[in-house]
């Protein structure tokens, strides 16, 4: 096999490769919900639960706007009753930076009451949150809620993992840089896919919390 052939079928395989882990990481997509009509409740078994992935957070205990459509979100799900639990996963990495503290106080004062905001300070990657949601919080049928650019991704892993769940989607903004985002994806996919079924990275599930 010359160079140029080897290099080429090289190409091809990884195209492929790349298609074929983007096609299987979409299966979900169906699940992905925009309107609140569209969530039909009776389906589920309570306690009904929305997860919040983490974004950023500014150095002022702001939430990004990323995460502020996610929990803005949650929000409409829990005041239309879609929903009884709100669990807000994130990254918790040192004192000055807490993204679920400043998800739960973001909630709170938006008139969400304490006692229904479950706080998971190690969720700090998709996977973890899933994993977690499952594994720690005991929970079966759950609603995730972030953008639609990262549902496709989450929904596969959460539903890979043995979650029943459905994604509403928090598209409140046009997002400025979604081209970056969607190409960000394609990298985050190909991750999800190994987390999947290669690689079953290690997360913290010792601190065992049911969600009644």
């Amino acid at each position: 096999m010359t160079s140029t052939r080897f290099i080429l079928t090289t190409l091809f395989l990884a195209a492929a490769s790349l298609i074929f882990v983007h096609f299987n990481l979409h299966r979900f997509d169906g699940r992905i919900i925009t309107n609140l009509s569209d969530l039909d409740t009776s389906e589920w078994a309570r306690p009904r639960v929305a997860v919040v992935f983490g974004a950023s957070v500014f150095s002022n205990g702001e939430l990004s706007p990323v995460l502020e459509d996610r929990v803005d979100t949650a929000i409409k799900l829990y005041q239309a009753k879609k929903v009884d639990r709100i669990l807000v996963s994130g990254d918790n990495r040192h004192r000055s930076y807490n993204e679920p503290r400043a998800m739960q106080e973001y909630l709170i004062s938006h008139a969400i009451a304490s006692k229904d905001v479950i706080v998971d300070n190690s969720g700090r990657s998709t996977y973890e949150t899933c994993l977690r949601a499952k594994e720690v919080f005991g929970l079966k049928r759950v609603v995730l809620v972030s953008q639609s650019y990262h549902l496709s991704r989450a929904l596969y892993i959460a539903n890979e993992l043995g979650l029943d769940a459905v994604g509403m989607a928090g598209d409140l903004r046009v997002e400025p840089q979604i081209d970056y985002q969607n190409f960000r994806e394609w990298a985050a996919e190909i991750k999800a896919f190994m987390n999947i079924h290669l690689i079953s990275p290690n997360a913290d599930i010792r601190d065992r919390s049911p969600i009644r």
